[in-house]
C-alpha cells in the first residue's frame, strides 16, 4: 500500500513560495555543498547530510500529485517531473497540448481522486503529493500519511502557505525525524 507524503522548503513563517511564486531564497540549500547529488533532469550541490535525506526519500517515489498552478509554472516540467515518476495533476479543465503520449501525465478534477489514483501507480511505493492547495486539500481529507519539511531560515512574511487554514483541524503528527543539513533543517513527520 503507498505512503502519501506532502514535502516541500518552507520559510520560518510557513511560506512555501514568496507572492510572486518565486522560491529562490528557499532552494539555496540545492546548491551549498559539495556532494553532487543527480536525479534525471536535476543536479544539486548540497552537504552530505542533506544528500543522504533527499536520496533516500526520492527513491521511493513513484508518482505525484500536483495541482494545475504548479503543473502551469513548471510548463508540466515538459512532462516528465524531475522525480522521473508519473503525475496526476488535479484541474478543471485539461490544459491545451496535453495529455501527451510521451508523458505520464493524467488529469482528473478531484484531490481524492488524484490520490486514489496516484496510489494505483505507485503500488508500495511514494505518493509524493505537491504543497500548497493540493497538498492543504489531501490532508483536510485524512490522505496524507506523512510531512516533510525542509526549514530554510529565511522569514518572507507572505506568500504562498504550506497547508493554509485546515477546515478539519487539528492534525497530530508523532515526534519528527531530524536531519540538519547547511542553510536547511529536513523534518519527517508522521500522522499519529
Amino acid at each position: 500500500m503507498a505512503r502519501v507524503r506532502t514535502s516541500a522548503s518552507m520559510s520560518l513563517d510557513g511560506f512555501v513560495a514568496d507572492e510572486d511564486d518565486r522560491c529562490d531564497r528557499l532552494f539555496g540549500w540545492y546548491e551549498n555543498g559539495s556532494e553532487r547529488v543527480e536525479h534525471p533532469g536535476i543536479t544539486f550541490q548540497i552537504d552530505e547530510p542533506s544528500a543522504s535525506y533527499w536520496r533516500a526519500w526520492v527513491a521511493d517515489v513513484r508518482a505525484l500529485v500536483v495541482g494545475r498552478r504548479l503543473f502551469d509554472l513548471t510548463g508540466g516540467w515538459d512532462g516528465r517531473h524531475p522525480f522521473d515518476a508519473p503525475m496526476v495533476v488535479v484541474s478543471h479543465s485539461v490544459p491545451t497540448g496535453w495529455p501527451r503520449a510521451d508523458a505520464p501525465v493524467e488529469f482528473t478534477d478531484d484531490v481524492a481522486t488524484a490520490v486514489a489514483r496516484a496510489s494505483e501507480i505507485a503500488g508500495d511505493g511514494i505518493v509524493a503529493v505537491a504543497a500548497g492547495q493540493v497538498g492543504r486539500q489531501a490532508l483536510d481529507l485524512g490522505l496524507v500519511d506523512e510531512v516533510m519539511i525542509d526549514l530554510v531560515p529565511v522569514v518572507l512574511g507572505s506568500g504562498r502557505p504550506y497547508f493554509g487554514a485546515l477546515a478539519h483541524g487539528p492534525v497530530t503528527f508523532g515526534d519528527p525525524e531530524v536531519v540538519a543539513g547547511r542553510g536547511v533543517t529536513h523534518l519527517l513527520l508522521r500522522r499519529t
